[in-house]
């Protein structure tokens, strides 16, 4: 099993044992490189990365609008995540009186909830729902179950099931999109699952009863072998996935891609004629991910086909298959996935021993600009937001700093 499966059931340790172990603020001259070869690396890194936390807390906290609000106000999701980076860390995370900035936020982030159980504003009701409920996870709050309870039912809901009701008959079944019925992707499928996992101890008869004014809404629970399914569809795992594109090729075996049928990182033609949909970084982070959430064992072939296809593939330079775009989300899915995940060194093909945590605290060290933010140069997917790109490495940093 695996060694960091109690991250998922147990959100005391997700929040308390995963996060953020800082060292005291020193000098901030040290270079990236001089961090890799000083035979005190491992002091002078987290020194680095403690100054990153300072420069990028101060950052965010002068960037918070005066609603609450972080970036776009319509978004609710980029306040969920710089407050998820917030609360994640050991810094905010272990204060008993969370401070007023803090508090503004989650008041902003809950005056977009809905009747129904959704936390969004203008659109993307899922990706907005279920970041929303990770911020509130992360408060480890009672006051804010009854928003979480109702935020894990409406995810629920959004499963597609547009054939014969109850079986995964249709191309997009048991996956869930941006709350649309147009198709069911594996970025929102993941992060739905993410918050539907991490919220299960709700559903206790022991939590249920104390929330009485939720009895009368609709339980609806997410159908598990049906999302299973839809993530064998997004793996080029053709054992697995009963879809004709599903490619047993060494560059692409184990990966996956966008939706089933589809790639971010499109195709290309194999020496044996056949048309490939490449696998991803990103993607394939997620896929991971999503399959440790339902359960699967550590030796399951499913699992080992990702992890595989990750060790062949690793690098910070870039995303693989994707070059620059996508970078700081690929970069916070590989640390939310490693970490589950379990094992300390990423071992390769050719015996190469690879500290990834170490790798990858000092490339985001590296990138981080003197305003205490991060961004992407390729602004697909927001990644020209400073906030958005912040967020998104604050919570690596979070999460992988504790064991270096």
């Amino acid at each position: 099993m695996f060694r960091n499966l109690h991250l998922i059931r147990d959100l005391q340790q997700i929040f308390l044992l995963s996060l953020a172990a800082i060292l005291i603020f020193s000098n901030p001259g040290i270079s990236a490189e001089i961090i890799l070869t000083s035979d005190h690396d491992a002091v002078s890194l987290k020194q680095e990365i403690d100054r990153s936390f300072d420069l990028s807390f101060k950052f965010l906290k002068k960037s918070q609008n005066p609603d609450g609000s972080w970036s776009n106000p319509d978004f609710p999701a980029i306040t969920g995540l710089v407050a998820y980076a917030f609360l994640s860390s050991r810094q905010y995370g272990i204060q008993k009186n969370r401070p007023e900035f803090l508090q503004k936020a989650l008041k902003y982030i809950v005056q977009n909830a809905h009747d129904n159980g959704a936390i969004y504003k203008e659109g993307l009701p899922n990706y907005n729902t279920s970041i929303c409920m990770m911020a509130l996870l992360a408060t480890q709050d009672e006051a804010f179950y009854p928003y979480i309870l109702q935020g894990r039912r409406y995810l629920a809901s959004l499963q597609m099931d547009s054939g014969k009701k109850g079986k995964t008959d249709q191309l997009f079944d048991g996956g869930i999109g941006y709350g649309t019925k147009d198709h069911s992707d594996m970025s929102n499928t993941y992060l739905a699952l993410e918050a539907i996992r991490l919220s299960r101890f709700l559903e206790s008869d022991e939590h249920l009863a104390a929330y009485k004014n939720l009895q009368e809404i609709k339980n609806t629970s997410l159908d598990w072998d049906a999302a299973l399914k839809f993530i064998e569809r997004c793996q080029n795992l053709p054992k697995y996935n009963d879809q004709k594109w599903a490619s047993n090729d060494p560059k692409n075996k184990g990966g996956f891609v966008y939706y089933p049928g589809s790639s971010k990182a499109g195709e290309e033609k194999l020496a044996n004629g056949k048309t490939a949909l490449r696998s991803y970084g990103s993607m394939t982070y997620a896929g991971l991910l999503s399959l440790i959430y339902a359960d699967l064992k550590k030796d399951d072939p499913r699992i080992q086909a990702a992890y595989g296809w990750l060790k062949q593939n690793f690098t910070l330079d870039n995303n693989p298959g994707m070059d620059q775009q996508g970078l700081f989300y690929y970069y916070h899915t590989m640390a939310k996935a490693l970490t589950v995940y379990g094992d300390e060194y990423l071992i390769t093909e050719d015996n190469r021993k690879i500290d990834w945590r170490k790798e990858l605290a000092v490339k985001l060290v590296e990138k981080q600009k003197g305003g205490g933010f991060w961004i992407n140069e390729s602004g697909r997917w927001w990644e020209n937001d400073p906030v958005l790109v912040t967020a998104y490495s604050l919570i690596s940093l979070n999460l992988i700093t504790p064991y270096l």
